[in-house]
This record gives structure tokens, C-alpha cells and sequence, in this order.
């Protein structure tokens, strides 16, 4: 099969064959009108300002109808709301939900208290584990050994927690093994940033997958050879949860549910990657595209509305022909170029609202059908007056992008509305970011995704034709290198639309 012939078969929609071949402009279809407002993604048990819906609500289905031009919270119900073409809840083959009798220990010398049958703060059934950290930095866990032996092939982690108050968290780690765990892998899915977008926030319950592309250290029997891969998958009988602080304060910590659910090597063997590029740089036009559009490999441009047409930025002709002629997604991240540079999280609510609105009402009214969303610099932490901007943006677009790269995305992703994304990608000397090698080298991203079948969603920016010197730059050759990579791992390049449409 031609290169360009294979990487146009997309998946078809559920229940259909994969790799039956659909045409990309035909997988681009418009969204209808709607007066829904969602709470698609929004952590259960979360206000904003009665912004969306009550905190008894299921957060993935709950969903308001009103009449537009009505208002929760001061603000107005979309003219333009998501068409709910969400992924599917993926169902679990093992689950451990912490209810009465679970009979899980809670320990290690970094724990000063706890309540296995914590009955005021839960998301499911009646009760969760609650555990408050010493405030020494040392391991705080809720752990099982002795279980029956699991088989993870073909199978990754879902955790689902929540941290009362983030100020002294460190890291998270979760360790999967045998022999009371003197053999076992570990997954540590989240450091705790001093400042940018954490995916672990204050007070929200928070959904983590964690995929064999991401497990990051072995002890004991078990190894992980050169390329990351684990020396066995099965056997498991031990499982912990385990929270560090930061040595400056204790933190209090709920864990809901471990389980287990099935990946999606089945149906992606090798992977999917999305190559996406924020801000609507002219060069994505003029030198991204003709080296993506000889391998059939779409992009997703994520465009500020009135940049377009600008100094640097390519014109509304050019979007449309990206979208019409390469099957490329015209997606959005802010209406107001004055927004984007100041970040969702430094305006108001009502200043983000608004900003969704227009440009989500731009998109629609210039033939672009997206309905998927970056935030600013990746921000999605709550605005100056306490709102989280992911629940505004969920008012107003199915998915919104990050630039949090802890662990690689998934299918279904955890948190649609937080989607993981690895940036700052160039072939650069010395300018910081993540080096194409590190992505495409033995071991890297790529190879990960291709062996894992999970989402690798790129993050790119500028594209130049000669050396990068910053690290939202990449070459063209650089780019071409990337894409040779890709294509050398046989691994499906889908747009974000076309990869959501599959598990909608």
C-alpha cells in the first residue's frame, strides 16, 4: 500500500471495521445548533459559582436545558453548545470502589491519619478512603497485596482521587507487583508544579489512565529494558496508591476507585498520533503542509479568530483550504488575541465566556466545524474570580487541549477536557523544549505509542526553513523527520475530531 493511501484509512465509527476508509472532509462534519449546556468534564463535586450543574450530578452525562439566551451564574447559555460527541465510559474488567469491607491497608511513615470509610467526600457509591499525609515527604500509601493474580496485557490503570488542597503535594506514584511488592513497576503520573496547569487541582475529583507506555521504573525481579518495555505483564497480586508531600505541610488525600480497563492495542496496535500547532502561523501553511500533504497526514490547527489575516498569520482562504482540500481540522484557542496572550487564568469568568462564545460563534459562521479547543498556554486553572476555565470551556467545545505531558493521552481519554499533549518539539541546539531525538529515538515517544497503542497528541508551533531558535520552532526538515518516524512505525495520524469521532 502507497504511504499516502495508508494514512488516509481512518477508523470507522463503532462498530464498524477498523481501517474501513472514510474521506476526511466527509469525517468533517457540521455541528448543529444547540441550546445544551454540559458539564462535560467537569469534576463531580465541584461549583463554579453555580456556573454549571450541582455537585450530585453525573459529570460526564449531566446536562441542563434551557432556552437560549438565558443565564446561570450571569452567564448566557451558548448559541453554539457541544453536539456531545463525547467517548464512551470505558467499562471495567476489574474494580476496586472502596466501599464498606474493601479491607485495603493505609500506611507508610508519611501518614498521620486516616478513615478507611471516609462517608462526607465521595464521587461514588457511599464512601471513599480518606488519608492525611504526615508532612514529611515520606511515602503516605493505600495499598492491597495477596490479591488474585491479575494479567495486565492489554489492560491499563484507572485511578480516580482527589487532593483536598494541593499547596504541599510532591508527587503521585502507583506501584503494580508481587511478592508483598518486592518486585514492581511504578507509574509516576503527577510531580505537582510550582506554577503552570497542573492536571491535579485543589478540592476536584480527577480521573488518571495509566498505560505500559508510561511506566517509568522497575525494582526487584521485574525490569524495563532499553526501549521501556516491561519484562512481564501478568502475575500481578499487589497494588498501591501513594501520595509524597512536599516536607512543608501534610495534604489530604481520597482515593475512589482502582481498576482496571481495557486499552486499545486491539483496535490501534501501533497507535494514533494527532500533530497539532497552536496560535495559526502562516508557516503551518506555507511549510508544514507540503510535507504532511505527500503522506495524507492531516494536522489540527488550533487558531486564534482575529489573528487571522495578519502580519504572520495565514488568511481565512488559507484555513479553508487546509480544511477542504488536506482534510486538515480548523479547531480554536482564543477569539481574542489579547485573551490568548494573557491567559484564560488571569480574566474573569465572564471575560473567558465571552472569548469561547465568539470565537466558537467565528468558527461556525466561517464553515469551520470543529468543535475542539487548546487553552492559552495551556492554562486551565480557574479564572481571577474562582471559576474552573475547563468547566467554561466545556460550555462551549466537546474536548480542550493542555500542554501537560506527565503521561500520554489515552482512548478514551481520562479527562476530555484536560487532553495531554507533549510540547515545545524542535530540532533545535541549546534552546530548551523536548528534542525531536527524545521523541524519535530509540525508547522515545514514538516508539512508546507504537508499542502501547495509546494517543500521542504533538504540540507544534512555528515551523521555519532553517535552524529553530526558539522551542516553539521547528525545522522543515525537522518536521519531515518527525513525520518519516511516524510513518516508519506505521502508526495512524488522525486529526483530534477525527480520533473523538471514533469513540463518540
Amino acid at each position: 500500500m502507497s504511504r499516502s493511501r495508508r494514512h488516509a484509512m481512518a477508523p470507522g465509527p463503532t462498530g464498524q471495521e477498523p481501517g474501513r476508509q472514510v474521506g476526511r472532509r466527509s469525517a468533517l462534519r457540521f455541528m448543529g445548533l444547540g441550546s445544551l449546556l454540559t458539564a462535560g468534564g467537569a469534576a463531580a463535586g465541584v461549583l463554579g459559582k453555580d456556573l454549571l450543574v450541582p455537585a450530585t450530578a453525573s459529570a460526564a452525562t449531566s446536562a441542563l436545558n434551557l432556552d437560549s439566551g438565558k443565564s446561570i451564574g450571569g452567564l448566557t447559555v451558548p448559541s453554539f453548545a457541544p453536539t456531545g460527541r463525547r467517548p464512551r465510559h470505558r467499562r471495567a474488567s476489574w474494580s476496586q470502589q472502596f466501599q464498606k469491607g474493601h479491607g485495603w491497608s493505609i500506611g507508610g511513615s508519611g501518614t498521620a491519619s486516616s478513615n478507611p470509610n471516609d462517608t462526607e467526600v465521595f464521587t461514588r457509591g457511599t464512601q471513599s478512603v480518606r488519608v492525611t499525609t504526615a508532612g514529611n515527604g515520606v511515602q503516605s500509601y493505600v495499598r492491597k497485596t495477596g490479591l488474585d493474580a491479575m494479567n495486565l496485557s492489554g489492560k491499563m490503570i484507572r485511578l480516580v482521587f482527589r487532593v483536598q488542597d494541593v499547596a504541599h503535594l510532591s508527587r503521585l506514584v502507583c506501584y503494580v507487583g508481587s511478592g508483598g511488592l518486592k518486585d514492581t513497576f511504578s507509574w509516576r503520573f503527577h510531580t505537582h508544579a510550582a506554577t503552570g496547569a497542573n492536571y491535579v487541582q485543589s478540592g476536584e475529583w480527577v480521573t488518571v489512565h495509566l498505560q505500559w507506555a508510561d511506566v517509568a521504573a522497575a525494582s526487584g525481579t521485574y525490569t524495563l529494558n532499553a526501549n521501556g518495555e516491561p519484562s512481564v505483564k501478568t502475575g500481578f497480586t499487589d497494588l498501591s496508591f501513594a501520595v509524597y508531600d512536599d516536607k512543608a505541610g501534610p495534604v489530604t488525600y481520597n482515593l475512589q476507585a482502582i481498576e482496571l480497563v481495557p486499552d486499545t492495542t486491539s483496535v490501534f496496535p501501533k497507535g494514533v498520533v494527532s500533530i497539532t500547532f497552536d496560535d495559526s502561523h502562516k508557516s503551518v501553511h506555507d511549510l508544514a503542509r507540503p510535507v504532511m500533504d505527500p503522506l495524507g497526514m492531516p494536522g489540527t490547527v488550533y487558531n486564534i479568530a482575529d489573528a487571522i489575516g495578519t502580519g504572520s498569520f495565514y488568511t481565512i482562504e488559507q484555513m479553508r483550504s487546509l480544511q477542504d482540500s488536506s482534510g486538515w481540522e480548523m479547531a480554536g484557542h482564543s477569539y481574542a488575541n489579547s485573551a490568548h496572550t494573557a491567559s484564560y487564568a488571569k480574566l474573569t469568568a465572564q471575560q473567558v465566556d465571552d472569548d469561547l462564545r465568539n470565537l466558537r460563534e467565528w468558527l461556525v459562521g466561517n464553515g469551520f466545524t470543529s468543535e475542539h479547543f487548546a487553552y492559552p498556554h495551556g492554562a486551565f486553572q480557574k479564572t481571577t474570580d474562582g471559576v474552573p476555565v475547563d468547566m467554561i470551556a466545556a460550555r462551549h467545545f466537546t474536548t480542550a487541549r493542555s500542554i501537560v505531558s506527565e503521561t500520554i493521552e489515552s482512548f478514551a481519554p481520562a479527562m476530555p477536557y484536560r487532553l495531554k499533549a507533549l510540547t515545545g518539539i524542535n530540532d533545535g541546539a541549546g534552546i530548551g523544549g523536548t528534542t525531536l531525538a527524545k521523541v524519535t529515538g530509540p525508547g522515545g515517544q514514538l516508539d512508546r505509542c507504537a508499542r502501547s497503542g495509546d494517543w500521542l497528541i504533538l504540540c507544534l508551533h512555528k515551523v521555519v526553513a532553517g535552524t529553530p531558535a526558539a522551542s516553539t520552532e521547528i525545522s522543515q526538515a525537522g518536521l519531515g523527520k518527525l513525520l518519516d518516524e511516524i510513518e516508519k512505525r506505521d502508526i495512524k495520524v488522525l486529526t483530534v475530531q477525527e480520533a473523538m469521532e471514533y469513540y463518540a
